[in-house]
């Protein structure tokens, strides 16, 4: 056989090969898909204080796990408890205040009484009055003087009625559900929570992440401090959309992580993500903006996807946020499973290399 032959050959077979592949790489991807682009993604709590103040002593370490209600750091806490102080005086000026309604309330009853007892010895003294007049026993000036003296009486009943009805309305109620009473407790409690603020504690088990806070720095309620990796674990891939086309939820799948080389994982999807950043339209009173692209064949979106490890469930929640995996999917059939089984095989080889 001549040069010629030969490289005609070698030719022919490369072309062969490459279209068997070339077929293979299309079958596989709608029927075998596999993506390298998966992670495994725990929940990251941004730990922010709720009040503001001098940081006066960070108690944890970076890459330290914690436990709900550890205590992250402490903020000065002497403003706060002068504001609990100053919020109980507050409490005792309203008791105090209290009394001296009712003390007030008393007097003017008293002087009810009082102008109650001259209203009737008015009235009397009106009556014998009339009578006298009518016998011209006295003048009608003198009557006219004790008449103006008994309605002078009732005026001051009544006006000391009045006052007695506003004072009434100025104590409130009696006990704890007085108004002022209501108002200083709340002031209380709202200091006295200010001030357990000042303990930022883990709400939930994790372990403390990228640890930058020192003593002597100052926090602002709402702004993160530091950051807390949970626990719980998620295991997400991304597919193009038409490899997603013949799965569903509970489909088997082999995964791989690139910190196990060698090891292969049987999986199941658990769900589909409902939609990606680029299908979100939000109201923000624009006109739209069309797509543009100058490609030819524009890039494939990718779909993401959740699983669950079926016989290693903590598994991954030993292993760090962000950690590299390879997904692959399975059919139903089980030649198709397979080869899908031989074809992750090959990559969890293949991550020894690189």
């Amino acid at each position: 056989m001549t040069p010629d032959e030969k490289f005609t050959r070698y030719v022919k077979r490369s072309l062969i090969g490459f279209f068997l592949i070339f077929i293979y790489y299309l079958v596989a991807d709608i029927f075998l898909p596999v993506t390298p682009q998966a992670r495994v993604y725990h929940p990251v709590v941004q730990i922010s204080p709720q009040i503001s103040g001098q940081v006066t002593n960070v108690l944890v370490k970076n890459n330290q796990a914690v436990q709900a209600g550890d205590v992250f750091f402490v903020i000065d806490q002497l403003p706060y408890k002068l504001a609990v102080e100053q919020a109980r005086l507050m409490l005792d000026d309203a008791e105090l205040q209290n009394k001296r309604l009712d003390t007030n309330i008393k007097a003017i009853e008293a002087k009810i009484s009082a102008a109650k007892a001259m209203q009737h010895e008015q009235t009397l003294l009106k009556q014998r009055s009339e009578k006298l007049y009518q016998q011209n026993a006295i003048s009608e000036q003198v009557l006219e003087s004790i008449r103006a003296n008994f309605e002078v009486s009732k005026a001051n009943e009544a006006a000391l009625e009045a006052q007695l009805a506003e004072a009434v309305l100025a104590r409130g109620e009696l006990g704890k559900q007085n108004l002022a009473i209501r108002h200083a407790a709340n002031q209380l409690a709202q200091a006295e929570l200010n001030l357990s603020y000042t303990q930022v504690r883990a709400l939930s088990d994790g372990v403390v992440a990228n640890l930058q806070l020192l003593d002597g720095a100052y926090a602002v309620a709402g702004k993160p401090l530091l950051a807390v990796v949970s626990k719980k674990a998620d295991l997400i891939a991304d597919f193009r959309e038409k490899s997603l086309l013949n799965m569903k939820l509970g489909s088997l799948a082999k995964v791989v992580f690139d910190s196990r080389p060698g090891e292969v994982f049987d999986a199941k999807i658990v769900t589909f993500e409902a939609g990606v950043s680029t299908g979100q339209l939000n109201a923000d009173g624009l006109l739209t903006t069309p797509e543009t692209s100058n490609r030819w064949v524009r890039d494939a979106q990718r779909q993401r996807i959740h699983l669950a490890l079926l016989d290693h469930a903590t598994l991954i929640s030993n292993m760090p946020s962000g950690a590299r995996a390879t997904v692959q999917l399975l059919p139903e059939s089980v030649i198709g499973q397979w080869f899908g089984s031989l074809q992750i095989r090959v990559i969890s080889w293949l991550h020894y290399i690189y």
